[in-house]
């Protein structure tokens, strides 16, 4: 597993800026949280999807792939980290 944090830099209010995901072998999406601006929240894992947010339906790029958009600022996060975004996704 990879644990992946996405910060999306744009001045959109119906868009996350921060998008966290646990990713497979084959780079699908497991889990993901994502974080606004006003910090309202979305999450998907497998049948369930909150606050519009979903799982990728194809593989995530590389590191290298989507930090060569400027738009996007993406690092690897250890799979505790993952975990304590994880168990905060409904709290404000």
């Amino acid at each position: 597993m990879l644990y992946l944090e996405v910060k999306w830099i744009h001045n959109f209010t119906d868009e996350p800026e921060y998008i966290i995901s646990e990713i497979d072998n084959e780079r699908n999406e497991i889990r993901k949280v994502e974080i606004y601006k006003n910090k309202k929240k979305g999450f998907a894992v497998k049948d369930i999807s909150v606050n519009g947010s979903q799982l990728s339906e194809t593989p995530i790029p590389t590191l290298e792939e989507i930090n060569s958009d400027i738009q996007f600022k993406a690092c690897l996060i250890s799979h505790a980290r993952f975990e304590e975004i994880w168990a905060k996704r409904f709290s404000t």
